[in-house]
């Protein structure tokens, strides 16, 4: 007999086409799928199943309610809670809430709770999301924003379990899903931070204006039940074609958006324009963005707000994107995770040792450091030290990197000691000068104690100073000869 798929059977299951049936399956080209009855109490299983997991995987519960839960409670910590202390309550909440801990009756609510509870831990054990969190609620990993959180089984991958195949769905079956609106375009921007910022980690609010949707006329430029007409433009089309300069005497064709209607195809009469946009569709707003710059970021990271840019109708609006851009600093230098910088020390300290405060961190901290003779060794100009654990912060970890100082050593100042027994007592101190190198003939020389390094190879090379004596008589003839 030919059996048509049916009533029987959700919408998005027909085939629209007919197939043999043998009182238990279909069969079609080899291929066959349930029956209709098996095939129906799967569907209607499945979609309990997905409703589950989808609330569970998106809020940690089935609860119309899910979206006030607080994580918090999940775990049974409070909000000032240390990572230390949330990592042992999750622990604790999920041995006794394992699935496999429990009778087989208890074993779905078990899950959902499981499922919530990892969930919770997920984003409070991390810094970044644990502040959005705080910050935004649950609306911040809402899986319309495409970060993955919270999106249940995929409709053909449901299919595919459901029909018992190794990938995609049998002839004629296609998911419908939800139709994705174009995304409108996102806006870049510099954002200048120093080292502070990127060492302590910063949020700062500030106000905007952009574009949105007009709320007058929902978008469509027009008064209510006002008929717009084609543009002529671009015949209802919403683009033309357009020309681009891509070099001296050269252009490229390419589709660019109709000037004259927005890209919508069609246009308003002028008393039919929406009083509120003017036709314009969209109408501009204030509105105060946050942006949260997570300690340890580095230079060329970006800061995404998603959504934010420039509504725009028929399109879901695009990101603004802050790409940091660090100011210099007047002490320390970035490399990676470590940070250098330059100490000044007398030649007392070089030679005797010292323990003070040599520099003063990225959070105002002084670092303290001891160095003492007889066992120190004597730090010489150029030396470099290093103090572990003291430079940048490691994003998403309490590691940090090095801190890695250059030894300068100042030296006293010209005349400072005319006292020649105190001078004679710093010799018999200090160690003795190097054996004297040895010569067959020994100039006295003068010397510049002024000199500077820059002038190095100015002077003549070889006999381009030098005038010889002929050429200078040759000379001299020809001049008598004019």
């Amino acid at each position: 007999m030919l059996f048509t798929l049916g009533k029987h059977v959700p919408p998005t299951l027909q085939l629209g086409g007919w197939y043999k049936f043998d009182h238990s399956r279909w069969i079609d080209q080899g291929r066959s799928f349930p029956s209709q009855g098996s095939l129906s109490a799967l569907w209607n299983k499945n979609i309990d199943k997905r409703a589950q997991i989808a609330a569970a995987s998106l809020h940690g519960s089935v609860d119309s309610s899910a979206e006030d839960t607080d994580l918090y409670e999940v775990l049974e910590v409070g909000r000032g809670a240390s990572k230390s202390e949330i990592k042992k309550a999750y622990h604790k909440a999920a041995l006794s809430s394992h699935p496999d801990k429990v009778a087989e009756s208890e074993r779905a609510s078990a899950e959902i709770k499981f499922k919530s509870v990892s969930k919770a831990y997920e984003i409070l054990y991390d810094d970044d999301k644990r502040h959005l969190y705080d910050t935004h609620g649950m609306s911040a990993f809402d899986s319309a924003h495409g970060n993955g959180m919270g999106a249940g089984p995929d409709l053909e991958e449901m299919l595919s379990q459901m029909f018992g195949m190794g990938g995609g769905m049998p002839p004629g079956f296609s998911g419908p899903g939800p139709r994705k609106s174009r995304k409108g375009d996102d806006e870049e921007h510099p954002y200048q931070v120093t080292l502070e910022d990127l060492y302590k980690g910063k949020t700062t609010k500030f106000a905007s204006t952009k574009n949105v949707i007009c709320n007058h006329c929902k978008g469509s430029g027009g008064k209510e039940k006002a008929k717009a007409k084609q543009c002529a433009s671009c015949q209802g089309k919403g683009s033309k074609q357009g020309l681009r300069s891509i070099g001296p005497g050269l252009v490229t064709q390419e589709t660019v958006v109709c000037a004259s209607c927005k890209g919508k195809g069609s246009v308003y009469a002028q008393k039919d324009k929406c009083k509120k946009c003017k036709g314009e569709r969209v109408t501009e707003a204030r509105k105060v963005l946050e942006i949260y710059i997570p300690r340890g970021s580095k230079e060329g990271d970006k800061i995404t707000l998603e959504g934010e840019a420039d509504q725009v109708p028929d399109q879901e609006p695009g990101d603004i994107i802050f790409g940091l851009v660090q100011t210099e600093h007047e002490t320390f230098k970035r490399a990676g995770a470590d940070l250098l910088a330059e100490i000044e020390i007398t030649l007392v300290e070089s030679l005797c040792g010292f323990s003070r405060v040599i520099v003063k961190h990225l959070d105002g901290r002084g670092l303290h450091i001891q160095h003492s003779q007889p066992n120190a060794r004597v730090l010489e100009p150029g030396q470099v030290i290093k103090v572990v654990g003291e430079g940048m912060p490691h994003k998403k970890s309490e590691l940090k990197g090095d801190l890695y100082l250059v030894v300068k050593v100042k030296f006293p100042e010209h005349g400072w000691l005319e006292d020649k027994q105190v001078l004679a007592k710093l010799k018999e101190l200090l160690p003795t000068p190097e054996t004297p190198i040895q010569a067959d003939v020994v100039d006295d020389v003068a010397y510049d104690e002024t000199a500077n390094l820059n002038e190095f190879g100015a002077s003549a090379e070889g006999d381009e100073g030098w005038v010889d004596d002929e050429d200078e008589e040759e000379g001299e003839a020809q001049c008598a000869q004019q």
